[in-house]
């Protein structure tokens, strides 16, 4: 053991080390709200340092407490809080023994559940009806929607609805913006802002460009908001009772339901942050058999949605989504052709551009941090000719995301996530986001015009330098 931390001391350039015993000496790192690491459980593989270093470029090797210490000051002994890791939850993804894992929220939940006095919320995510199925037998790329909401019902759950709802909020406020920007000599490329795990990266190593990405919160928090707003206003319950719990295919969504600017009047947005595979425990330490239930459909009013708001979940499903838009908002016409077959797909960059009236609208879509660095340094270096790109900070999008169910990398089966979104967004009587009319109808009875003051109070936020 001690060549290879001699080895690995070598190549950070570290002169001098001293060793201090065995890596299960240190103590347990919770410190952050989304990623444990346990360094008993370590064996010195260096999956994560590959991730994290090679793939992702964040370079956060503080991720993995080795089992020694530098002379000098390292980075190793800083608790994985106080680094610049973006929580992206790609190191938890490919850790074999359980070293790295998400925070546990699943024993705060069944505390809400079992409150007397608490309402007791679920959203779910667009990219986890896509891939829970996997946790209970079902071929990857199956939708088991229905079956999830009656789960979440059965655990006690007392409303179940859908994160898609507000994944066509997002839209309509985001596609606001680009109009807003493309119109009035804005400022351009327009990054799209619906990941968190992006934009702490961008936090830390791009705060430079701090007026390039969207001001729109994620979908997660802008539904949160809603539900402590207008839908505490129109049940008339206090939303000091409300506990909303997200179902998420990311670790990174439970830091951004952390940090302090995501709440309204003094009351965060969103409560818990489960991921695909905490809710999967959940269900089976129930003793549910999920292959059994029957299908149900989710709450109102937050459970109506579109088929723009079902591809949110794969790489270039934002950005096709802002397309459908953005063409019909601009030309008054029905846009010719739903599919944007150029920005779909795994690759790590994808570039098309459409034409609307008489301009060309250049784009990009990155998934994966090493993808989304060599965007952002195009930016940097005023070499980007784009008007919006997408980022997502994991392979393939969130169907990739860090708290899925485990693939290890296999490319085929984030394929198949993605094909299972398509189909769902084909299926649906409306696929424009712009189209839901519960999204109409909330502007209508709360929120006014898009991108209005009132909106930018409830629906959108601001980044820190880090």
């Amino acid at each position: 053991m001690h060549c290879e931390l001699q080895k690995i001391a070598c190549e950070l350039g570290i002169r001098e080390i001293k060793y201090t015993g065995e890596v299960s000496s240190y103590p347990k790192d919770d410190s952050s709200y989304a990623i444990t690491r346990d360094p008993s459980k370590c064996i010195l593989c260096r999956r994560c340092e590959t991730m994290c270093s090679k793939v992702q470029t964040v370079n956060m090797l503080s991720a993995i407490n080795r089992g020694f210490k530098t002379i000098i000051s390292s980075p190793f002994n800083l608790p994985i809080a106080e680094t610049n890791c973006t929580f992206c939850g790609q190191c938890v993804s490919i850790c074999p023994t359980g070293a790295l894992t998400e925070v546990d929220y699943t024993s705060k939940v069944w505390d809400a559940i079992n409150s007397d006095d608490k309402i007791v919320i679920a959203q779910i995510a667009p990219a986890v009806r896509a891939t829970i199925g996997e946790e209970f037998g079902f071929e990857a790329g199956t939708i088991v929607t229905g079956k999830l909401v009656s789960a979440l019902r059965i655990l006690g759950f007392d409303k179940v609805f859908d994160t898609n709802f507000a994944a066509d909020l997002t839209i309509v406020e985001e596609a606001t913006e680009f109009m807003h920007r493309l119109q009035n000599n804005g400022r351009l490329p327009m990054l799209t802002s619906c990941c968190p795990g992006w934009i702490n990266f961008f936090e830390h190593d791009f705060n430079d460009l701090m007026d390039v990405p969207s001001t729109c919160k994620s979908p997660q928090q802008m539904f949160g908001t809603m539900a402590k707003t207008y839908f505490a206003e129109k049940m008339n319950i206090n939303p000091e009772n409300i506990v909303v719990v997200s179902i998420m295919p990311c670790l990174a969504k439970k830091y951004e339901a952390a940090r302090p600017e995501m709440q309204t009047n003094g009351i965060k947005d969103v409560d818990i942050v489960l991921t695909t595979r905490e809710l999967a425990k959940m269900i089976k330490e129930s003793g549910i058999d999920f292959a059994s239930l029957k299908d149900e459909n989710f709450d109102s009013p937050f459970g109506e949605s579109t088929g723009a708001g079902t591809i949110f979940g794969a790489s270039g499903g934002v950005m096709e989504a802002v397309l459908r838009t953005v063409y019909e908002w601009i030309t008054k016409k029905s846009i010719p052709d739903l599919e944007f077959n150029a920005v779909r797909g795994i690759h790590g960059i994808k570039e098309s551009s459409i034409k609307i009236n008489d301009m060309d609208i250049n784009i990009a879509i990155a998934n994966g941090l090493g993808n989304a660095r060599k965007l952002l340094e195009m930016i940097r270096n005023n070499e980007a000719n784009y008007h919006i790109i997408e980022i997502m900070a994991c392979p393939g999008g969130c169907i990739g995301g860090g708290g899925q169910p485990y693939i290890q990398g296999n490319t085929e089966i984030l394929k198949k996530r993605a094909e299972a979104l398509y189909r769902d967004d084909a299926t649906k009587s409306i696929r424009k986001s712009h189209d839901n009319p519960y999204v109409l109808k909330l502007y209508e009875e709360f929120l006014g015009e898009p991108y209005s003051k009132k909106s930018h109070n409830f629906l959108h936020t601001y980044y820190t330098k880090k």
